[in-house]
């Protein structure tokens, strides 16, 4: 009893001090979560706008995209309506993989018929600098534009120049390589089935 008490008179000032600051951080984050949120969604649109330059416009969808993440919980996605004018020039959406350091978040944008991807860009990602950050370079990402929605293999060599379902890995990044494609392949399928089945493309697409 008398050493609970002891360790008490000699650590109250830290465990005051550490309920503090942990509640500093807690009113700090929800403070700026709106902000954070924000830029994230502009960040978003710019690179949806490169993605897709003859969209001048991105509407969410108002039907709710259900699908399943790698983790095998089901989220609702945001899917945008790429337009110009009245007509559909494209979709838009965000996709997560599970890459070397941590998560992979992508943007990808594909045609309006959803049988070809327009490309991706890198909303977030922590891998390594000179190696996985390298699905940042346009030489990674340029293989997949024009690309088929419907399946993409990774390929441990191969001429990255050419448009196809086969994706040259990252030389010393294979498993950075890998996450693009396995989160495409897991995420394409379902927000092509939804949109079909809300009545947004065709059956026959």
């Amino acid at each position: 009893m008398r050493s609970i008490r002891h360790f008490f008179e000699q650590s109250w000032l830290l465990i005051v001090a550490s309920f503090f600051f942990g509640l500093l951080i807690a009113v700090t984050n929800a403070a700026l979560s709106p902000r954070i949120e924000q830029n994230r969604n502009s960040k978003l649109n710019e690179l949806a706008g490169g993605l897709l330059p003859d969209a001048t416009a991105f509407t969410p969808v108002a039907e709710t995209i259900e699908i399943q993440a790698l983790d095998g919980k089901q989220q609702k996605l945001a899917v945008y309506r790429a337009t110009t004018g009245s007509q559909t020039v494209g979709w838009v959406f965000q996709v997560v993989g599970s890459g070397f350091a941590d998560k992979i978040e992508l943007v990808v944008a594909v045609d309006a018929a959803f049988t070809s991807l327009a490309g991706f860009d890198v909303l977030a990602s922590n891998e390594t600098p000179g190696f996985g950050d390298q699905i940042k370079y346009g030489y990674y990402r340029d293989q997949f534009k024009g690309a088929p929605t419907d399946g993409l293999t990774l390929v441990k060599s191969g001429d990255p120049a050419t448009i196809d379902a086969q994706i040259v890995a990252i030389t010393g990044a294979t498993v950075s390589s890998t996450a693009v494609v396995r989160a495409m392949d897991h995420y394409l399928p379902q927000v092509k089935t939804q949109l079909q089945q809300k009545g947004l493309i065709g059956h026959g697409n």
